[in-house]
Order: structure tokens, then sequence, then C-alpha cells
């Protein structure tokens, strides 16, 4: 059987191929402007999925990285602190000596000793006192204005401030106060107030060096702890770091095209439309008034 082919078939096959080639126009010119590979979900399902998948970890780790962050910040704040609070005590001990050894006192040298053991123990709680941001290093989960209060203590922290920065991987970034300068009258404090009052009462102060040495053991064991998870939360900031670039790259090669091949690829669906104008106008030429000469 022979098909006839009329002019109006011509008319609309032509039509529809150009507005075919129109459409591919007009995605590789969306393509070249966003470069982006997948513009709606439909466009490659399975790439749509894996893009969803990636972005899903690249939030968790995003989280992750923050935390690392804020536990790096902390954790060094809590080292420098008891990096000061280990100096504040090794002044307090070299005073020691000196006064241990300075025989008898008059009453201006007794109170210059005084003075500075005093001044050295307000920087002592000052240190008690660091904070990072609006939280106190060594208050753990408490929210009180200070960790430590004169007279009364530390606060009483009911759990550890941890972070996690990892699956299954949470470090812990609070330090308990108690730990590291003691409680009571076994604490830094107090036994700077026992030099003080020895020295008030006329008594030799060479006794208490055991006590000032027991005190920096406490601080440098309380420095070596953090000093270890700090440097865990480095180790945790680089890799999340790594995970993040590696992340990031496996996004683009799912969801970025190439500028480029972008490019390339407009020029081929341009010069192709321009052809298929052009063959059409030379195909369909006749009109109805050319078939009335």
């Amino acid at each position: 059987m022979i098909t006839r082919v009329t002019t109006q078939m011509s008319i609309a096959s032509a039509t529809e191929r150009l507005q075919a080639n129109a459409a591919r126009v007009a995605e590789a010119t969306q393509r070249a402007t966003t470069l982006q590979a997948i513009a709606k979900p439909s466009d490659d399902p399975v790439g749509t999925g894996s893009s969803m998948q990636v972005r899903k970890e690249q939030a968790a780790t995003a989280q992750y990285t923050r935390n690392a962050n804020d536990a790096v910040g902390w954790l060094a704040t809590t080292d420098s602190t008891l990096s000061s609070a280990y100096s504040v005590l090794g002044k307090v001990r070299d005073l020691t000596v000196q006064a241990a050894n300075s025989g008898t006192m008059g009453d201006t040298d007794r109170d210059a000793f005084i003075t500075q053991f005093r001044a050295l123990k307000a920087d002592l709680e000052a240190a008690a006192n660091a904070k990072y941001g609006t939280r106190s290093v060594f208050a753990g989960s408490a929210t009180d204005a200070v960790a430590y209060v004169p007279g009364t203590g530390f606060v009483t922290a009911t759990t550890a401030v941890s972070r996690r920065v990892g699956d299954g991987q949470v470090l812990r970034v609070d330090t308990s106060g108690a730990a590291v300068f003691g409680t009571g009258a076994a604490s830094a404090f107090a036994v700077i107030d026992d030099i003080v009052a020895d020295l008030q009462n006329g008594v030799n102060v060479n006794p208490k060096l055991n006590d000032v040495d027991a005190a920096i053991n406490a601080v440098r064991s309380a420095q070596a702890d953090v000093g270890v998870r700090h440097a865990e939360a480095l180790t945790a900031q680089d890799a999340l770091t790594s995970a993040g670039v590696a992340l990031e790259n496996r996004r683009a090669g799912i969801e970025d095209l190439d500028l480029a091949g972008a490019v390339l690829d407009l020029q081929v669906q341009q010069t192709t439309y321009q052809a298929a104008l052009a063959v059409t106008a030379k195909v369909l030429q006749p009109t109805l008034m050319d078939y009335l000469r």
C-alpha cells in the first residue's frame, strides 16, 4: 500500500523535528548556564539517589566538623589554662622555698611574702574559673556563672560535656576542676592559705613543699590527659576535613558538569538546530502560490 505524503504531513513532521531540536538546545543552554547535570530527578534517577546519599553524608560530616572544631577550641583553652595554673604553682613553690630559707623574718618581709602568696592564689582562682565562650571549662555540664567559688569549692556537674566527632566517636571536652585543683583542705587554694597562716604564726613553711608538689603533680597529670584528648580532637578535625573534600568531589562528579564540555555540547546542539532550520526551509519552499502559477 502506497502512502501519500501530503504537504501538511511534511510540515507537521518538520515542525516536530524542529521542536525536538529546539528542546535539546534549551536543555543544553540550561546545562551550560547552571553547570548542573541533574536539573530534575527524572533526568537521572540513579544519579539523584546517589546525590541525595552524598548530601546526607555531607550534612553529617559538616555537623561532626563543627563539633570537632568546638572540641579543639575547648580543649586548647583548657590546656592553656592548665599551663597558667602550673606556672602559678611553680611560683608558689619558689616563693615557699624562699620563705623557708629566710630564717627569722621581720614584719616587712613577712608581709611581702604574704602579699605575693595571696596574689598567686587570686591568679589560681582566676584559672579555675576560665571560660570557653560562655562555659566554664572546669564546670562540666553545670551552667553556673563560675566554676569555683572561694570558700565553697567547685560547682557540682551532673554529667560530663562531650562532642560527637564521628560515627561512634565521642570526645569528652570538659575537665573536673576538683580533680585538677583538689577539694577541701587538700586543695591548692587551701595549701596557699596554710602557707600564709604559717607565715603569720612564725612557723617554718618548708613542710608545705610536699603539699605544693602534690598540687603541681595534679595539674601536670590533668594537662597530660587534656593533651591526649586535644590530639584526638585535632586528628578527628583533620580526618573530617579530608572526608569533606572527598564527599564534595563525589557530589561534583554526580551533579556538576564540566564547563568546556557543556559549552561544546551547546554549540553542537545550536549548529544542529541551525542546520535543521536550513534544510527544512529548503525542503518546504513550495507554497500554494507556487501551484497557481
